[in-house]
Order: structure tokens, then sequence, then C-alpha cells
């Protein structure tokens, strides 16, 4: 099945793809990778979700918003990239919380992200290797994520 098929058959409601917020490009295609820049949590409205975890959000809420920013990697790459059924796997994930210092659950935040992605793309092929660090993010968003992707040839 493909992907944009199995977006459908999920039920996924995606975001409107942010405008870049800087000088950078939103994705990048180098050979048969695709690269996506850093990703906010947009919701349906085009409103960011924000907040930090440990404070004013649970893990239940960091984790919330980690799977809001899957939804908006998805209409990021579909709005920019248009071909979402080329891609094979992802590979990399760079997951970041924002959270209080003492808070120290970043990987269970980013499954959020990552479970989504294993239902998206499939166990084998939406699991890749990753990072998850805690930080200050920009408009006080509750996660951002960067990823990259392997493109079928």
């Amino acid at each position: 099945m493909g992907i944009s098929k199995k977006i459908q058959e999920l039920g996924l409601e995606l975001p409107p793809a942010p405008p870049p917020a800087g000088l950078y490009r939103p994705i990048l295609v180098v050979d048969n990778f695709l690269y996506v820049s850093g990703q906010g949590p947009v919701l349906k409205d085009g409103s960011l979700y924000k907040g930090s975890v440990g404070h004013d959000l649970d893990l239940a809420g960091g984790k919330l918003g980690a799977r809001h920013v899957g939804l908006t990697m998805l209409s990021t790459i579909i709005t920019h990239f248009g071909e979402v059924d080329r891609i094979k796997r992802l590979v990399k994930t760079l997951g970041m919380v924002n959270c209080t210092p003492d808070f120290q659950d970043h990987p269970l935040v980013i499954n959020g992200f990552s479970e989504l992605m294993s239902d998206v793309f499939g166990a084998e092929n939406g699991v890749g290797v990753r990072s998850a660090v805690g930080m200050m993010l920009p408009g006080g968003i509750a996660v951002e994520i960067e990823a990259m992707f392997e493109l079928h040839k």
C-alpha cells in the first residue's frame, strides 16, 4: 500500500504546512535522501502547540506534541515535495523537547512522533535511528523534530 493511501486509511488529518521561519529550505533532496528541516507542532487551525514538559505539560502532553510534529512533517513533505509515495523509509530522527531542567524522559516524548511514523511507514520502514534531547525551543513550542528519509530509486 502506498504511503498516501496509508495516511487516508489511518484517517490522519494534516495541518497546514508552516512557512519557513527563517532562511532555510523546508525540505531538500540529495541523491535518494529527503531531508526535512526542524518542524514544530502545528495544529489543524494553523496555531502552534506550545508548552514546556515538566512545567505546564506532562509526559502525555509532550508526547501529543511530538505526534503533532509528525502530522506537520507529513504535511510539509506533501506540500513541498509532493511525492510522499516515493519515500522508502525513515532513516534518522532528531527530537528536541522543550522541558524543565529536571525532566529526563525525552525519548518517551519523541515516541509520539516515532509511533506515528511506524503506523504510516510500517514497523520496519517507519523506525530509524534517533536522538532525543531537551532544550529551550523557539516561540515556546513543545517539540521540534528534524528527519531524514530514504527515497525509492
